[in-house]
């Protein structure tokens, strides 16, 4: 036990003097100087192209090189990821969706917006594009959400959401005791998942920042509870009329080798019902597609992010055949 206490004690104080050396460095981008203080990057030049990450994701960072050769990529850390202060509005696609407006406003960048959310930044940006169409050429959903099939999973699979909400909340006192810190410089985000191992390091390691920090896994846990809340929100999102939609989807959920038979059993639930929400989703526009990445698991913009570069790419294509303006 003693022993134990030792190494937590160590660990913690590595912990607080890395995140204190970290926080004494300019971030890579801007912070809104009103109560927000929210952070947001922006690379690039042309077609406005905002990026919303996934759930406990800021994986615009490792999207934002490539992307930015196709436009002006707009990516913001929500609050309680990366250099955004943790705030004690609910976490729910709405809120979301008016600190984003804000920041835009407050930013200066002007629409029209290729929205591209992913997971459940599809969820932020597909509400954004029905508060807000008159700002949107076209979105992007990255192996997106449905409230419909989201809000009606079977009782398995709910569980399955509280034990990741749960997870995290734990993950986060193993965070803030720099246990996280440790197994990261230990590689262990490599070795659950290799793909990263393309990714630039400078980038990568603006990723990592966030996840070792105690306010990433909370706002993760805080994000999830809400997660129906905003299934909800999203109901009067499901008629976006005629605006270009690319729907992207992965091969299968997690993509990895299970041996145990009850979890193999469980993600091949969770890959029936995203079935079912793609089948949904690429109703919502009667100008939508459906563009597959097979060798791609539910993260798509680390297994085959040139996925995402193609569909960006595809709604430019289709912007500029519709005379649609864009901002430059």
């Amino acid at each position: 036990m003693v022993l134990v206490l030792a190494i937590l004690a160590v660990t913690s104080t590595y912990h607080v003097i890395a995140s204190h050396q970290e926080n004494q460095q300019s971030p890579p981008g801007t912070i809104t100087a009103d109560q927000a203080k929210i952070h947001w990057y922006t690379q690039g030049s042309g077609a406005a192209i905002i990026i919303d990450h996934s759930l406990g994701g800021v994986e615009g960072y490792l999207l934002i090189d490539q992307l930015a050769k196709l436009g002006r990529v707009i990516i913001f850390d929500r609050p309680g990821y990366g250099w955004s202060s943790p705030n004690w509005h609910p976490r729910t696609s709405q809120q979301i969706n008016l600190e984003l407006q804000n920041l835009l406003q407050t930013a200066q960048i002007q629409p029209p917006y290729i929205l591209v959310g992913d997971s459940f930044g599809s969820y932020n940006m597909r509400l954004f594009a029905h508060s807000y169409p008159e700002q949107v050429s076209g979105l992007i959903m990255t192996d997106g959400l449905h409230p419909d099939q989201m809000l009606a999973l079977p009782l398995h699979l709910k569980i399955l959401k509280i034990f990741f909400t749960i997870s995290f909340v734990f993950v986060s006192c193993g965070a803030a005791l720099g246990i996280v810190r440790i197994l990261g410089l230990l590689g262990i985000f490599e070795i659950i998942k290799p793909e990263l191992r393309r990714c630039e390091p400078i980038r990568l390691q603006q990723v990592k920042r966030s996840f070792y920090r105690a306010s990433h896994w909370l706002t993760m846990a805080r994000e999830m509870s809400s997660l129906d809340i905003s299934g909800r929100q999203l109901r009067v999102a499901n008629d976006l009329g005629d605006l270009p939609v690319i729907n992207i989807k992965a091969a299968t959920f997690l993509g990895i080798p299970l041996p145990a038979i009850f979890w193999s059993w469980l993600m091949n639930s969770a890959d029936r019902a995203r079935d079912q929400i793609h089948l949904a989703l690429n109703q919502v526009s009667g100008n939508s597609r459906q563009l597959l990445a097979p060798q791609s698991s539910h993260f798509v913009w680390v297994d085959q992010p040139e996925v995402m570069v193609a569909a960006v790419e595809e709604i430019i294509d289709i912007i500029h055949s519709s005379d649609i303006p864009e901002n430059c």
